[in-house]
C-alpha cells in the first residue's frame, strides 16, 4: 500500500529546513569556475536558480511530497578547493515540513553543477572517475507554532 498522509487536521505553523550537499570535482574544474570560464555560463548564479525552482517542485518529483506554498528559498553556493557545496534553507507557513522541498533543491542544484561542468570532468574514456555528490543531508528542521 501506498498513500499520501493526511495533514487536514494540522494546524498552519512556520516550519524551516535547512539542507546541504557537495560534488567533488578536479582541480583544474574548480580553477575553471573560480575564474568564469564554464562555458555554459556562471555555474553559482545558475545553481541558485535551479536550487529555487527545485523547491517549489518538490511535489511534482515526489508522489507522496504535499504541494505546498513556499514564502522562501535560501540557495547559497560555497566553491572550496576540491568541490563545490550547496546550502539552501527553505520556508514556510504549512501544516507539513519543508525538509524535501530544501532536499530536493540541494540535490537538483547539484545535479545542475555537473551537467554545467560535465566537459570539463570527463576523462579520456569519458568516464567521470572523480566527479561524486557526496553528503546530501538535512541540518536543520525547525517548526514554530
Amino acid at each position: 500500500m501506498a498513500r499520501m498522509i493526511d495533514v487536514s487536521s494540522k494546524g498552519e505553523v512556520l516550519r524551516v529546513a535547512r539542507a546541504r550537499g557537495c560534488i567533488r570535482l578536479r582541480r583544474e574544474t574548480i580553477d575553471r569556475i573560480r575564474r568564469g570560464e564554464v562555458e555554459k555560463g556562471d555555474v553559482a548564479t545558475v545553481s541558485k536558480i535551479v536550487a529555487i525552482e527545485g523547491a517549489k517542485r518538490a511535489h511534482q518529483l515526489l508522489p507522496f511530497c504535499h504541494p505546498i506554498r513556499i514564502d522562501h528559498v535560501e540557495p547559497s553556493i560555497e566553491v572550496l578547493d576540491d568541490r563545490v557545496c550547496v546550502e539552501v534553507v527553505v520556508k514556510a507557513r504549512e501544516r507539513t515540513g519543508v525538509e524535501m522541498e530544501a532536499l530536493t533543491a540541494v540535490s537538483l542544484a547539484l545535479l545542475n553543477v555537473w551537467d554545467m561542468v560535465k566537459k570539463y570532468e570527463k576523462d579520456e574514456l569519458g568516464q567521470y572517475p572523480h566527479t561524486e555528490i557526496v553528503s546530501v543531508r538535512v541540518l536543520e528542521k525547525v517548526k514554530k507554532e
